[in-house]
């Protein structure tokens, strides 16, 4: 299986990511649309915290059933964690442009309408 690693800028936030990547989401919610981020899902056991929790900062929003995370010092928000609403199964939404080893141009990219939810 793959390892990606991956972190904000700064790499206050560290982590590693397992799993195959060849999609991504482009969500228009009112803060991934600010943010840019490319998302991936994955279950959250695929994804490896190698800096302290600590160093995290989070922000929810509207249901506050989604954990933003950021980094407090550069701004970058690699990651989020939630539960699956099919599932119930923990999850975490990968921002794909925080693996610096990822041809973003080798992903098909969907458009997913989050600003009407």
């Amino acid at each position: 299986m793959t390892i990606h690693q991956g972190s904000c800028h700064c790499g206050a936030i560290a982590f590693t990511v397992e799993g195959p990547i060849e999609a991504a989401i482009d969500c228009n919610c009112s803060l991934c649309r600010r943010r840019g981020g490319l998302l991936a899902f994955f279950p959250r056991e695929a994804l490896v915290l190698r800096t302290p929790e600590a160093d995290m900062a989070t922000y929810t929003f509207n249901t506050h059933a989604i954990h933003h995370h950021f980094c407090p010092t550069c701004g970058v928000a690699p990651f989020s964690e939630g539960i699956d609403p099919r599932s119930g199964e923990a999850m975490a939404a990968v921002n794909l442009r925080c693996l610096p080893d990822l041809d973003l141009s080798s992903l098909k990219v969907t458009a997913y309408d989050g600003a009407s939810r």
